[in-house]
């Protein structure tokens, strides 16, 4: 079942090469949607979309991370889905 969800991701997130990370799996797993810094320097906002089973074993990639990214918190909460979106993007934040 198609599933949209709103993520917040706390921790050594930002300069770490986190944001092309959350790209690579969202294409591996075929989710569309959107990942962006926070001006707080820590954090990162998500938005993915995709089948749910794709959209868990993205969120456990992502907070497994790699040897540079730390992951201490992760917000995850449903929201609506959007129609017609083709891709997962790549903001540069704030």
């Amino acid at each position: 079942m198609k599933k949209r969800y709103h993520v917040f991701v706390e921790g050594r997130v930002q300069g770490v090469g986190f944001r092309g990370f959350c790209m690579i799996r969202a294409q591996r797993y075929n989710l569309t949607g959107s990942v962006k810094n926070l001006p707080n320097g820590t954090m990162v906002e998500i938005y993915v979309q995709g089948e749910d089973s794709d959209i868990d074993k993205f969120l456990a990639d992502i907070e497994k991370g790699d040897r540079f990214i730390r992951v201490d918190n992760i917000s995850v909460k449903p929201t609506a889905l959007v129609e017609g979106e083709k891709r997962f993007s790549y903001g540069a934040g704030w």
